[in-house]
This record gives C-alpha cells, structure tokens and sequence, in this order.
C-alpha cells in the first residue's frame, strides 16, 4: 500500500514509485526531500490566471518540487510550444507525442500573464519541437521582446533545448537580447545518451560556445541532475567542460524518477555532498553555483542572476 507522509507532507516529485511484487509504494525518501503540498490563495490565483491566459508551466508538467514556494512568492517558468515533447528524455515527466501546430498569439498572451503577475524576473522554457524548422526559436524571440514591450522592467531568462544545432536558429533568440540564456547539460558525458537519446553531450556544450561567441556579454547557464549513475569524478569533469565554454552560472540538483517508467533512480545525495559540489563549482570559477536537493533551473533564478551579475564587470 501507499506509504503516506506526514503532517500533510508529498515526496518530492511525488509520481516517483517502485514496485515490491504486486504493490505499488512510494518510497521512503530522505527528510530533506520532503515538501508541503501547495494550495496556498496565491498559488490558488496563479494557476487559475495561467489556465485563464491558457499557457503552460514547467513547474506543473515537470512536477517540479517547488511549485509552492516559487507561485507564493510570484514566480514561475512558463513552458511555450506547447505541452507535448518530440524527444523522450528518459528522466522527465514532459509528455512525448507529435504536437499540433504553432500557436502565434501566445508571446502576447504570455506578455500580458506577466504583466499581471508583477514580475521582474521571468523565465521562458519549451518542449523540444523538432518538428518546426527552427525548434521554436522564432517563438521565443517573440516572447521575449513582447515582454520588454509590455513591461520594459523585466529581466527575462530563457532555457533553451538544442535546436538540433542550428545556429541560426540559437541567433534569432540571441538578438532578442536575453538577460540570461540556459541551456541544460543535464548529465556527465558517460551518462548522456543513455538518458538523452537523441541529444549530444557536445552539441550542448557547443550550443554554449556559440552563444558567448554570438553576444560575448550574454549570461550563460547549465544544469545538472545528479542521481542518475554518474561518478563525482565523472560531475567535476562535466563543471570543468562548462567552464571551458565560459558558461557563468550552474545549477545542481537531485534527480526524482517521475514514474517506473523512467531511468531509475541510482542514490540521493546529501545535502553536505551539495555543499561540496557548490564548493567546487565556485572554485572552477563559475559566478554563480545554486546546487541542493531541491534546485532546479529556475529555482530562484533572480537572486542567482543578480548574485552573478554584481560580480561581472560587463553588467
């Protein structure tokens, strides 16, 4: 039977299971991984607002553990393109499928959700649409420049997928003038294709060195998800890659399988061994290093972007 959690408490990434025999149970996670369940009155408000304005969340399709926190506090990454993903990466809840079209008002809709929301600090993320000649790209420069039309006072971060390595493509959202771009290496190189198919480990890193060399100044970031098979050894060399692409800023965070139909779950790490991968993150000379159990790429991604940015003599 199900293992409850209490004091009104979910696992994070609580479609996690495992299979004993015939039963299906949760299981038993780590005290640090446990969060509340959200349903405060702004969370309540912000997600009727978002089916209001019919637009999508990486927060709710990705079962993120921090969707509480980050909607109480007025914060959230919209995912554009759609909910239906043309890649099946073997770590993440995003539904897999053939999406239906292009939807051209949605920068308009998204600027105006934003301008409601009061935000200064907006992240844009999507599916993989690899079915689009561009993946999207025109889509997000499209977003962003609504949103500095709509509310010049926002900062917008965008979290990009490949584009299957089109640089004109990765261009045209560069000339919109991000103040962060993201795009996450997710796992160690060994790792890579064994959870991202039909991704490349070096397509994402050149997909970074070609971003500082379109626009020098421009803020790069990465992810990684540990849990799922690689060596510390193996992590340190994948923040060593980043670095020598001049990615500014990272993210480490706990990888929680979203059902047993995805890459199983190889360990949790503790929160000192967090500590000890931001350590060395900062001291390989990233920016800004956000790493925990909980983090995600968007996890308080204004505070890791104003933290950097003091420090960068070009902003």
């Amino acid at each position: 039977m199900p293992i409850e959690q209490p004091n009104g408490e979910q696992p994070a990434g609580s479609n996690s299971d495992h299979r004993l025999g015939n039963l299906s149970v949760r299981p038993r996670l780590p005290e640090w991984l446990k969060v509340k369940m959200p349903g405060s009155p702004r969370y309540i408000e912000l997600k009727q607002l978002l089916r209001g304005h019919q637009l999508h969340t990486v927060c709710e399709e990705a079962h993120c553990p921090n969707i509480g926190e980050c909607w109480d506090r007025g914060a959230a990454t919209f995912m554009i393109l759609g909910d239906i993903c043309t890649r099946a990466c073997r770590y993440c809840a995003v539904i897999t499928g053939r999406p239906q079209g292009l939807d051209l008002q949605e920068p308009s809709r998204l600027a105006e959700t934003v301008k409601m929301m009061g935000l200064r600090y907006c992240v844009i993320t999507s599916v993989n649409r690899d079915d689009l000649a561009d993946g999207g790209a025109f889509i997000f420069a499209a977003c962003i420049n609504e949103i500095r039309a709509q509310v010049p006072g926002c900062k917008v971060e965008v979290l990009i997928p490949d584009f299957a390595g089109s640089w004109s493509a990765l261009q045209k959202v560069i000339a919109a003038k991000p103040d962060v771009l993201n795009h996450n290496i997710e796992t160690t190189r060994r790792v890579f294709h064994s959870v991202r198919p039909k991704g490349e480990y070096q397509l994402s890193l050149d997909l970074l060195a070609k971003a500082k060399e379109l626009d020098p100044h421009l803020a790069t970031k990465s992810g990684i998800i540990v849990g799922m098979g690689e060596s510390k050894a193996e992590l340190i060399e994948t923040m060593r890659d980043l670095r020598a692409v001049d990615c500014d800023l990272l993210t480490i965070g706990q990888y929680l399988r979203p059902s047993i139909k995805h890459i199983p779950l190889d360990r949790y790490y503790t929160p000192a061994e967090f500590d000890e991968l931001r350590e060395i993150g900062e001291g390989l000379g990233f920016k800004h290093v956000a790493s925990g159990p909980l983090v995600r790429s968007s996890y308080h991604a204004d505070e890791q972007h104003d933290a950097a940015m003091a420090s960068s003599p070009n902003h």
